[in-house]
């Protein structure tokens, strides 16, 4: 009992990490400014790929689109946005694609 407790309370805490650097753009855009998405995006105008608001303008209203979008950062895609292919971020952390695509999708 003792150890499901334990189980419950870090992913608690986990929940509270990943809520709180949503909630901070500032952690968000400097996690995205680290990793390089800012040499291909930026926020409100497009650059080699779209800008993070018209990515939000686009996949807002879409429930799936949190998990699609992380699962695009991390494999890369081609095609939802014309020819122009986005390379793969396999190096980069799970946590820290969440954190970006979250700040991305509340843009407005």
């Amino acid at each position: 009992m003792k150890s499901i407790v334990n189980i419950l309370a870090m992913g608690a805490a986990a929940a509270l990490t990943a809520s709180a650097l949503a909630a901070d753009p500032r952690a968000a855009e400097d996690i995205a400014k680290a990793s390089g998405c800012l040499a291909c995006h930026t926020i409100d105008k497009k650059l080699v790929g779209p800008s993070y608001k018209e990515v939000a303008d686009r996949y807002r209203k879409d429930q799936g689109a949190e998990a699609m979008l992380a699962r695009k950062v991390k494999e890369g895609g081609k095609g939802a946005w014309g020819d122009i292919p986005m390379a793969p971020n396999a190096h980069l952390k799970d946590q820290d694609i969440k954190t970006i695509v979250q700040w991305i999708l509340s843009l407005k």
